[in-house]
């Protein structure tokens, strides 16, 4: 993807096309916001907060004008590219001024945390909501399936309403780090070969975190109510930050052995082939902030 970083600095008019063709394509094919979000990050990484900035409103402006060429309206065109970009501009900013990947991946986390805090505030059910919602997709399938698992379904409704807000903000911040992520990348493969490697390498989450998300399993696991459900849904959140934390610490610990060409890509591999494994990644990543893991399993 080395060509498409080179085009991108070419210039504002490069950099504005990638954005936004690829904001639109996003929604037919959503991995593809990663790389849109990518190319804002890269421009304010390189150039600074005001040329991310200006690229982030042309394309604002360019996404607009297709969304009316293709979806007959423009509103939702231009409030997915802000919603799209103006994060990771914001904390493209904190990691090119404070130059600490962990510090930026953490301010995504807490605003994810805000996000979820806010709509908790905003709205006086949110489970009830979810449960509605997904009550109304699954029904058809109910009725259609005479041998379906009613009851195994609805508890999995009833499971999934409850985590469903935390869930939407993990999937967003996990969106935002990924396109920070390849933008810091393609920086270091342009002008810092290695660079984001070292960076990624040495992530860590600072030790109040780690403490926090015990304390959110304590209530979690021993109160009732609004306070136990939004502990529950900030834990998901915190779940996709010590997966990447942990992954980072295995690569570190893989890359020291012999056999760190096999055991890299399988450590990734695994992780996306088994959803399961991600569980004792991610335990690996809190257990790393006391025990450091990564230094041990090298030894």
């Amino acid at each position: 993807m080395k060509f498409l970083a080179n085009y991108i600095m070419q210039g504002r008019f490069q950099a504005m096309t990638v954005a936004s063709s690829l904001a639109l394509l996003s929604l037919l094919f959503s991995p593809v916001s990663i790389v849109s979000s990518a190319s804002v990050a890269l421009v304010t990484l390189r150039r600074g907060a005001g040329e991310g900035l200006y690229i982030l409103a042309i394309s604002c402006i360019a996404t607009a004008l297709l969304g009316v060429l293709l979806l007959g309206s423009y509103q939702f065109a231009l409030l997915y590219g802000l919603v799209l970009w103006l994060p990771v501009w914001l904390i493209s900013i904190v990691l090119r001024e404070g130059r600490h990947l962990s510090v930026a991946v953490e301010i995504a986390v807490a605003l994810g945390a805000l996000g979820v805090i806010g709509f908790y505030l905003y709205h006086p059910d949110p489970y009830g909501l979810w449960s509605r919602l997904m009550g109304q997709m699954v029904q058809p399938v109910l009725d259609n399936a005479m041998d379906a698992p009613v009851e195994e379904i609805k508890q999995r409704v009833e499971w999934l309403s409850r985590l469903m807000t935390g869930g939407i903000a993990a999937g967003s911040v996990a969106g935002l780090l990924f396109g920070l992520f390849l933008g810091r990348w393609w920086q270091a493969v342009l002008f810092n070969p290695g660079g984001f490697r070292s960076e990624f390498l040495s992530l860590r989450a600072h030790p109040q975190i780690a403490v926090l998300a015990m304390v959110l399993m304590l209530a979690a696991f021993f109160l009732n109510g609004v306070i136990a459900e939004v502990s529950q849904n900030l834990l998901v959140l915190l779940f996709i930050f010590f997966l990447i934390i942990g992954a980072a610490a295995l690569h570190a610990s893989f890359s020291k052995m012999k056999r760190a060409n096999f055991m890299v890509p399988f450590l990734y591999i695994t992780v996306l082939m088994i959803p399961h494994v991600a569980i004792g990644v991610a335990l690996y990543g809190l257990l790393d902030n006391w025990l450091n893991l990564r230094k041990t399993v090298s030894n």
